[in-house]
């Protein structure tokens, strides 16, 4: 793959597939990752009947159990050059925030109906983070929400930083860097791959049907599995 991003169709093929077929599929194209670049603790994702989204990141780091330190001008600029970090490059994007109040994240909702809509305008198809959200009900139509939990107050909450590495609920993620996420969480797709993904997720679909198959058959029996099994390793 080219340093080239993805146009619609292929950002298209990707969303096709849910969350856990890209794993699966990069498990085939880039085995190194099998065990690494999603996330592995539990998030809740407000809107499961959404489809997939996909999207360059664009990471930030949070806090809300404490005022922030700067001074109020110097916040507002700081909050502006975020949102021209949203909307700058090549889209469309995926945010991807830590909250880094440690046992204590989540205690204030950076995301919410106002976050949301302006997120949404900039480009944006939705958040992963370890904080919380709120405003479930005036959330922008079809911006979705993956996060740690629900909460009721934006408390304290601020930017600390952004354009920088970030782990949200053990996902890596750098700045640019390709996310898919749903209801059952979030994955990085390396960029040299890309391309290659929704191919292998059509492969291993293949591979299972013929399982699945041989499993609502009326004559099933470990037998006819193993034989399946074998007619499945002979897809490539």
């Amino acid at each position: 793959m080219t340093d080239q991003p993805l146009n619609e169709a292929e950002l298209a093929a990707l969303r096709a597939w849910d969350t856990p077929t890209i794993c699966n599929a990069l498990e085939l194209t880039s085995s190194e990752r099998r065990a690494i670049g999603f996330t592995v603790e539990p998030l809740v994702c407000a809107f499961p009947e959404l489809p997939p989204i996909v999207g360059y990141a664009r990471t930030a780091t949070i806090r809300a159990a404490q005022p922030g330190t700067l001074p109020a001008a110097e916040a507002r600029d700081q909050r502006l050059n975020y949102y021209r970090y949203v909307a700058a490059g090549y889209g469309p994007t995926v945010t991807v925030i830590q909250d880094l109040d440690g046992p204590r994240r989540g205690y204030g909702a950076f995301w919410g109906e106002v976050q949301s809509t302006i997120h949404y305008n900039l480009g944006c198809q939705g958040v992963v983070t370890d904080g919380s959200v709120r405003d479930i009900d005036a959330v922008a139509p079809g911006f979705q929400f993956i996060a740690d939990r629900i909460g009721p107050s934006h408390a304290h909450v601020h930017l600390e930083d952004f354009d920088l590495d970030v782990n949200v609920a053990g996902m890596l993620v750098s700045s640019g860097d390709l996310v898919h996420a749903d209801r059952h969480g979030s994955v990085v797709i390396p960029h040299d791959v890309a391309r290659e993904v929704p191919a292998a997720c059509e492969l291993l679909e293949r591979r299972e049907a013929v399982i699945l198959e041989a499993c609502r058959q009326p004559d099933f029996d470990v037998e006819a599995l193993g034989r399946a099994m074998a007619d499945s390793n002979e897809i490539h």
